[in-house]
C-alpha cells in the first residue's frame, strides 16, 4: 500500500509517485514530523527532526529523555498552542477553564483502502477504493479530552494528498475552538520563494512570488469568500524554480469562505506552512461528544517544476473533484445576454438571440439578470424569484418552449444568497439578512447577504428555486454572488456563537448547493462571484466551470486565466467573446478556446465577416474540446514575465495532439518568434494542420518552429495545430 507503519520505529510513510511524507510518534506521543519531498525507499530519517542545540529559551517535557528534543524547535505534525511551541500553530481549543493550551499526542490509527467523504464540506473522492489511500490518526489532548482525527488520503499515482481534520469534544465540558487548521508542513530550510495569487475585480488571480524570510508571511481572506483579492493557493518552491525544474509544493483549500496560507520562519531557518480556516473572526462552541469538521487542504509535490506542479492538480481535480453528467462529457457552447442587454430586454428580443445563435452554431442561451420580480435595475428584487411574465410575454414554460423549439438549450441566472433592500422578501423578513442589532448594515450593489446558517432562510430560497427550475427543462443555471459580509452576525445564533456565522454561513450555501444539484442532476451549474471571487475548489464540488473574471478583454486575461492555471484546470474556466474593441475575433476567440468557451454580446449586430468568424471558432471549439479540456496544459511565454507575447500549448494525454497558441500584446522589434513546444513524444511525428509540414516531436521540443511576425500588430493571435502521424 502507499501508507506503510513501520511498528517498530512508530513511523509512518506515505508514497506518491512524486513524493513521500514521513512522520514519527515520538516518546512521549508527540507526532513529529520528518520529511516531505522527492520520493525515496527507505525512512531511515528519523535525524531530521533535529534543529542543534538551543537555549532555555526553547522549554522542554520533563518525560522526554532526549536534551535536543523540544516543542519549540522540533518540526511538529499538528502543532497546539502555548505549551512550548512558539511558532504559528494548527490547533487552539479554549478549555472551560479559560485558557487554551493545546497539546495533542498520538493515540491510535488505522489504515484503508478508498477515502471517507467529510459531512456538510465538499472535498475530493474516489469511485473505486483503489484510487486512494487513508491514514486516519486520533491524537488526544489528555488534559481537556478533545481529540483531533487527522486525515491523510494519498493518491498514489497522481503525486497528490489530501489533509483534513475532525475534532471530537470526549469530555462532558464545553470547549471553545480558536484554530483548526486543515494541514502543517515544517520544512528544515527557508531557501524557497512563496508564490500566491492577488487581484481585484476583474483582474483576478495575478502571481506574486516573494522570498520567505524570518518571521510570518501570511494571505488570506475574511471577506466571507474566498475572494477576487487572494485564492485559497499558495505554493512554496525552491528560489529560481521554472516552468520545468525546481521542487514545487503546492497547497489548495476546498472551501469557499475565509481561508489563511501562512509560512513562517524560525530562529533556526526552518519553515512552517499551515493552510486552513482563517483564525480571524472564527470561533466555534464544541458541546459534549459533538464533532466539528475542518475543510480540506490539498498537497502536491513535485521535482519538476511549477508546471508539472499545476498539471498535477489539473488531473487530480478532473478526475476527483469535478463530479456529475457533465465532468467528462462536451459542455454546451452558449450565449449569454448580460453584457448585450443587461436588465433591459424582452422575451421577444432574447428569441431573436436564440436564432442567431442556432445559425451560427451555438448551443445554448443564458438568460441573465433582470427576468425575476421588480428587477430592472440592481436596485431590487433580489430574493423576490418569481418570474416576471410580463418581461417574457408569457409564463416561463412558454418562453423556454420557444428557445427550444429553435432546437436551443436554455439557461438562467440566479443570485441565491442575496437580498435587496427594495424587495417584498426584505419587507416581509428584515431579520432574514446578515446583520448585528443596533448598527448600520452596509451596502453594497443595493443588497445585503442572506443569514444562510439559518435553516428557515435556506428552506425558503430552495423552495422558491426548485418552484421555477421544475417548471421547464433548464439545463444551465448560474449562480453569482456578487458582494462580500460585512456586519456578521446572526439573529437565530446567541450571543456566544456569533463568531460561527462566517462558517455556517458557508456550510449553508453548500447544502443549497448540494440540495440544488441532487433535484437536478442534469442540469450544469456556472458558479460566478463578480466573475472570479469565489474561485475555489469547493465551489468547484457542485459546479464543474466557474465565470473566471468579469473582464473579458482577451489581453487582460491573459494573465488571468495563467494565474488561474496555477491549479486550476482549462475546464473549469469560464471564457467567453465578447465585444470588446481591443483586438479583433480572432484574438478573442483564440483566447476564449483556453477554457469553457462562449459568447457575451448580441449577435443580431455581427457583420457577415464577423458571423463567418465566429461559425469557425464553433468548429474549433468541437474540434479542439478534448485537447483543451483533457489535455496538458504547458506554459510557454508567461504574460508575468514577457510585455510583447504570450503562449501556452495543450497536448492530449496519448502525446497524439497539440494545440499551441501565441497572442502579441505589444509587437516587439524582433521580425519573428521561435517557440519551443513541450510534453510531446519525441520520437514521433507531427503534422502542421496549417502548412502540412511534418515534423519530429524531438524537434519541436528542442528547435521548436518559427511563428512570422511580419504583418503582425498589437493584439494579433496565432494558433498552432499538430496530430501525430499513425
Amino acid at each position: 500500500m502507499s501508507i506503510a507503519f513501520d511498528s517498530e520505529k512508530r513511523i509512518f510513510k506515505l508514497d506518491t509517485a512524486t513524493s513521500s511524507y514521513i512522520f514519527q510518534i515520538y516518546e512521549q506521543d508527540y507526532i513529529v514530523h520528518l520529511y516531505y519531498g522527492a520520493k525515496i525507499p527507505d525512512n531511515n530519517v528519523v535525524g531530521l527532526k533535529y534543529r542543534g542545540g538551543f537555549p532555555s529559551f526553547s522549554p522542554n517535557n520533563i518525560k522526554v529523555d532526549d536534551w535536543m528534543f523540544s516543542p519549540d524547535v522540533t518540526p511538529m505534525e499538528y502543532p497546539g498552542e502555548g505549551t512550548g511551541d512558539f511558532r504559528i500553530s494548527a490547533f487552539a481549543v479554549r478549555n472551560s477553564d479559560g485558557n487554551n493550551s493545546t497539546d495533542v499526542r498520538y493515540v491510535s490509527h488505522k489504515i484503508y483502502a478508498g477515502k471517507p467523504a467529510i459531512d456538510g464540506l465538499p472535498a475530493l473522492y474516489v469511485e473505486n477504493d483503489d484510487e486512494a489511500t487513508t491514514l486516519e490518526l486520533l491524537a488526544e489532548d489528555s488534559v481537556t479530552g478533545v481529540q483531533a482525527v487527522l486525515y491523510f488520503t494519498v493518491f498514489e499515482k497522481l503525486g497528490a494528498m489530501t489533509r483534513s481534520v475532525k475534532v471530537i469534544n470526549n469530555s462532558d465540558k464545553t470547549v471553545q475552538l480558536e484554530r483548526v487548521m486543515s494541514t502543517c508542513v515544517d520544512f528544515h530550510t527557508h531557501d524557497y520563494e512563496m508564490l500566491t495569487l492577488y487581484g481585484r475585480w476583474g483582474k483576478e488571480r495575478s502571481l506574486e512570488r516573494r522570498a520567505l524570510a524570518h518571521g510570518r508571511q501570511l494571505v488570506s481572506s475574511k471577506r466571507g469568500s474566498s475572494s477576487h483579492h487572494q485564492n485559497p493557493f499558495g505554493a512554496i518552491v525552491d528560489k529560481g524554480a521554472t516552468e520545468d525544474y525546481g521542487n514545487a509544493y503546492g497547497f489548495n483549500l476546498v472551501y469557499s469562505g475565509n481561508f489563511a496560507f501562512e509560512a513562517e520562519v524560525n530562529q533556526f531557518a526552518g519553515t512552517r506552512v499551515i493552510m486552513g480556516i482563517n483564525p480571524e473572526g472564527f470561533g466555534w462552541t464544541l458541546e459534549p461528544g459533538s464533532v466539528f469538521n475542518s475543510p480540506e487542504a490539498v498537497m502536491v509535490y513535485t521535482p519538476d517544476g511549477i508546471g508539472e506542479m499545476s498539471r498535477i492538480f489539473h488531473r487530480l481535480y478532473r478526475k476527483h473533484l469535478i463530479r456529475g453528467k457533465w465532468k467528462d462529457i462536451k459542455r454546451p457552447l452558449l450565449i449569454n445576454n448580460w453584457e448585450a442587454t443587461g436588465m433591459d430586454f424582452t422575451g421577444d428580443q432574447l428569441v431573436t438571440f436564440a436564432q442567431r445563435a442556432k445559425e451560427l452554431g451555438i448551443d445554448m442561451l443564458v438568460m441573465d439578470d433582470g427576468w425575476f420580480g421588480d428587477r430592472n435595475s440592481d436596485r431590487s428584487g433580489l430574493g423576490d424569484w418569481q418570474v416576471n411574465e410580463e418581461k417574457l410575454g408569457g409564463t416561463l414554460a412558454e418562453f423556454v418552449d420557444k428557445i427550444n423549439a429553435l432546437g436551443i438549450k436554455f439557461g438562467i441566472w440566479y443570485e441565491p444568497e442575496m437580498i435587496s433592500r427594495d424587495s417584498n422578501l426584505y419587507r416581509a423578513h428584515p431579520d432574514w439578512c446578515i446583520h448585528v442589532p443596533g448598527r448600520e448594515k452596509s451596502i453594497a450593489r443595493h443588497q445585503y447577504v442572506l443569514d444562510y446558517s439559518r435553516q428557515d432562510v435556506r428552506d425558503y430560497i430552495f423552495g422558491e428555486m426548485y418552484k421555477v427550475l421544475s417548471t421547464c427543462k433548464i439545463d444551465y443555471l448560474k449562480w453569482d454572488f456578487n458582494r462580500n459580509l460585512t456586519e456578521v452576525g446572526s439573529a437565530a445564533l446567541p450571543a456566544d456563537r456569533q463568531k460561527e456565522v462566517f462558517h455556517r454561513f458557508v456550510l449553508g450555501t453548500y447544502d443549497v448547493m448540494d440540495r440544488l444539484t441532487k433535484a437536478f442532476p442534469d442540469m450544469l451549474i456556472e458558479n460566478c462571484s463578480g466573475g472570479g471571487g469565489r474561485f475555489d475548489p469547493g465551489m468547484l464540488y457542485f459546479s464543474p466551470q466557474i465565470w473566471t473574471s468579469d473582464n473579458t478583454d482577451p489581453l487582460e486575461r491573459l494573465t488571468i486565466q495563467f494565474g488561474t492555471s496555477m491549479c486550476y484546470p482549462a475546464s473549469t474556466m469560464g471564457a467567453h467573446v465578447s465585444a470588446c474593441r481591443r483586438t479583433g475575433y480572432d484574438t478573442k476567440g483564440n483566447v476564449a478556446l483556453w477554457g469553457s468557451f462562449g459568447y457575451e454580446l448580441d449577435p443580431n449586430k455581427f457583420t457577415d465577416e464577423e458571423k463567418r468568424i465566429v461559425k469557425r471558432q464553433v468548429k474549433e471549439y468541437h474540434k479542439y474540446y478534448d485537447v483543451i479540456h483533457f489535455g496538458d496544459l504547458y506554459r510557454l511565454i508567461s504574460p508575468f514575465e514577457n510585455n510583447n507575447r504570450a503562449a501556452w500549448e495543450f497536448v492530449s494525454e496519448d502525446k497524439n495532439e497539440a494545440l499551441l497558441t501565441c497572442v502579441v500584446i505589444s509587437r516587439p522589434a524582433d521580425t519573428a518568434l521561435f517557440i519551443k513546444l513541450k510534453g510531446l513524444d519525441p520520437d514521433k511525428y507531427y503534422v502542421d494542420d496549417e502548412t502540412d509540414e511534418v515534423y519530429s516531436g524531438a524537434l519541436l521540443m528542442n528547435a521548436g518552429i518559427c511563428l512570422p511576425n511580419e504583418g503582425v500588430s498589437d493584439g494579433s493571435s496565432f494558433i498552432r495545430y499538430f496530430k501525430s502521424l499513425k
